[in-house]
């Protein structure tokens, strides 16, 4: 975490968290979710307004954790944003030579690959399971094609019990007020 988070953290411990507020989609976007956004529904039917900004985004990545019940959050200073996710807490780039960074350009080492009754293509790594960005599936193939990567059956209901993440942590929370 950033050390400006740190401070903050230590100088104001008691912050209220806040949900959902904030979603991470399948190719790896994140979305702001206002009050009239949140009302709307879940993340899956009301996605919010795309942050475009890339100072913002960094300081989002970087400061991109999960809690003890595998909800994922962003810490705002003294505040934990949770975070909406659309497929996984992790999205996969592959790159041409077939390496593997995180949507916050971590790099990775698959150790498993799973495929799900829809064709998307997940990869678990130290750092948790994420989903291979749809515009990097033809590269994935190449991996699996030689045999770098093999692909298990799973179904996508059961991933979230499978690797400890949740989906929806404002799930189970009040709705915003109109």
């Amino acid at each position: 975490m950033d050390e400006i988070v740190l401070k903050a953290l230590a100088k104001w411990p008691n912050v209220p968290h806040c949900y959902g507020w904030l979603g991470l989609d399948a190719r790896g976007n994140w979305f702001l979710r206002d009050d009239r956004t949140q009302a709307l529904g879940p993340f899956s039917q009301a996605r919010g307004s795309q942050l475009r900004h890339d100072k913002l985004i960094d300081f989002i990545q970087r400061n991109y954790e999960h809690d003890d019940q595998g909800q994922w959050f962003f810490q705002n200073g003294p505040q934990r944003v949770y975070v909406e996710l659309e497929a996984a807490p992790w999205i996969w780039r592959v790159s041409e030579d077939l390496s593997v960074r995180s949507h916050s350009g971590l790099p990775i080492e698959p150790t498993a690959c799973l495929l799900d009754g829809e064709g998307r293509l997940y990869l678990v790594a130290d750092i948790g399971l994420g989903l291979v960005h749809t515009q990097d599936v033809g590269l994935a193939a190449e991996a699996i094609e030689q045999g770098r990567w093999v692909p298990e059956d799973v179904c996508a209901e059961d991933l979230p019990a499978r690797f400890g993440h949740v989906l929806s942590p404002s799930a189970g929370q009040p709705l915003p007020r109109p």
